[in-house]
């Protein structure tokens, strides 16, 4: 933020500390503030925006479709159900998505890849426009994703940084109002103090920048769920991770009122030997965001991270069994997306059976976010593990 956004503590707060008044200097030690003064940060020309926009998210009921997947992601997408990766097929598959009648029941903010925030419909209607038509805010991923993190342990770290500013404002004028940027942490690689300082520094970074440029950040270190170890190594490293994050975000002068946070639920790794249950991994879950989190921020938004479409709706749900300082919601991309794709297959006629798809487990997560969501009645697909080791965006 510029200078002129910070505000001078009160003239006799000032007085006292420019004056180098301390409980030693009677006994003519050291100063203790030196000729350092201490100022108070004052919101930047977008935080009203920023608050309103993250509280309209964060709104009960509903949570986010994540569809920011880089064109290679999206290819495997398309892939798995015998399409070619190219522009026109990715666009009718997010049309398809963005399009879906009553989407915004259950959806508040859909984060788009960045060629997704620049097309358009069939029908020549921006994308954009037909979020905003459906009461959902357009976001869009900022990240230039990971690249090896030298000095680590075997680790990763994510760029981006260069030219965020003006790509930012940028996505604004497009109609951007929210930003992601995904970072990761590998427990079976340590993690490395370097890493997680890394991709904490990095996220406050990211969020400044974005709320200089009225994007309210989504702030995601993803936890990865690769490994056998239990969901207490998990609670401790997600513990460290976090700290390391508002550490930096408060060094940023970041708002907190304008941020969201994206983490992984505390799970055990894929590869250990016992599953946890949804009430145990909501505790411990919950037991990390009240150790870590302040109640200033608006919205947590879970990722799935590889889980089925039932575990993620089931844990959510858990978390929401008594009410929470935030609002605990969701954004799925893989857990709303997969039955969406199976039942489109990319074949036009069947269009509408996929949208009542997204529909459905929109809807299931939208319950869970309440506390209200029953697994009856799901089908088995739903309930198969979609946990890629070393998943790439």
């Amino acid at each position: 933020m510029a200078c002129s956004s910070f505000v001078k503590l009160n003239a006799a707060a000032s007085s006292w500390i420019g004056g180098h008044q301390s409980v030693n200097s009677r006994s003519g030690s050291a100063p203790r503030f030196s000729n350092r003064r201490l100022s108070v940060v004052r919101a930047g020309s977008y935080t009203d925006e920023l608050v309103k926009t993250a509280k309209s998210i964060a709104s009960p009921g509903h949570g986010i479709l994540a569809i920011d997947e880089s064109n290679a992601t999206c290819g495997k997408r398309l892939a798995s159900i015998g399409l070619d990766n190219t522009e026109t097929n990715r666009q009718a598959y997010r049309q398809l998505l963005l399009t879906t009648p009553g989407l915004g029941d259950y959806i508040s903010g859909a984060i788009l890849f960045e060629e997704t925030l620049y097309q358009s419909t069939t029908d020549g209607k921006k994308f954009v426009d037909c979020l905003r038509d459906g009461n959902i805010v357009p976001g869009i991923k900022v990240d230039k994703g990971l690249v090896p993190l030298p000095g680590s342990n075997n680790e990763s770290w994510c760029q981006g940084l260069d030219g965020l500013a003006s790509r930012s404002a940028e996505y604004y004028k497009e109609g951007a109002r929210f930003a992601k940027w995904r970072t990761v942490v590998s427990i079976p690689c340590g993690p490395s103090a370097l890493a997680v300082k890394e991709a904490a520094w990095g996220l406050a970074r990211y969020a400044a920048i974005s709320q200089d440029n009225g994007l309210v950040p989504i702030v995601e270190p993803e936890i990865l769920l690769d490994g056998d170890h239990p969901i207490e190594r998990t609670l401790e490293v997600a513990e460290k991770v976090w700290a390391e994050v508002f550490y930096y975000l408060a060094e940023n002068n970041v708002v907190f009122e304008g941020i969201l946070l994206k983490p992984s639920m505390v799970t055990p790794g894929a590869e250990h030997k016992q599953k946890a249950s949804p009430e145990t991994i909501a505790n411990h879950t919950l037991t990390m965001l009240r150790r870590r989190v302040p109640p200033a921020v608006p919205g947590i938004m879970f990722l799935s991270g590889g889980q089925s479409e039932v575990e993620a709706t089931l844990n959510l749900n858990a978390m929401n069994q008594s009410p929470n300082p935030w609002h605990v919601s969701f954004s799925y991309a893989r857990a709303l997306q997969n039955s969406v794709l199976k039942a489109w297959q990319g074949r036009p006629e069947n269009a509408e059976a996929a949208q009542k798809a997204l529909l459905v487990r929109a809807k299931a997560n939208s319950l869970a976010q309440l506390g209200k969501y029953s697994a009856e009645g799901e089908n088995e697909e739903a309930k198969k593990g979609m946990f890629v080791k070393g998943y790439t965006y």
